[in-house]
């Protein structure tokens, strides 16, 4: 299996996703951010938005 970063999605109401992704991409106020396994820290504002993830195999 490739590398993978383990993601938590959670609103104030409840858990949205658990699990493993090869890449996460959100959008932050200066654009959007793509997360790798072992990217550098990053802080970063989010903004409202869609967050999608890249589970790997096309999906």
């Amino acid at each position: 299996m490739a590398n993978t970063i383990h993601v938590d999605i959670v609103s104030a109401e409840e858990q949205i996703f658990s699990g493993e992704a090869e890449m996460v991409y959100a959008p932050a106020v200066l654009g959007e951010v793509g997360i790798a396994p072992r990217h550098t820290l990053l802080i970063s504002p989010l903004k409202p938005g869609e967050v999608r993830l890249d589970m790997g195999d096309g999906k």
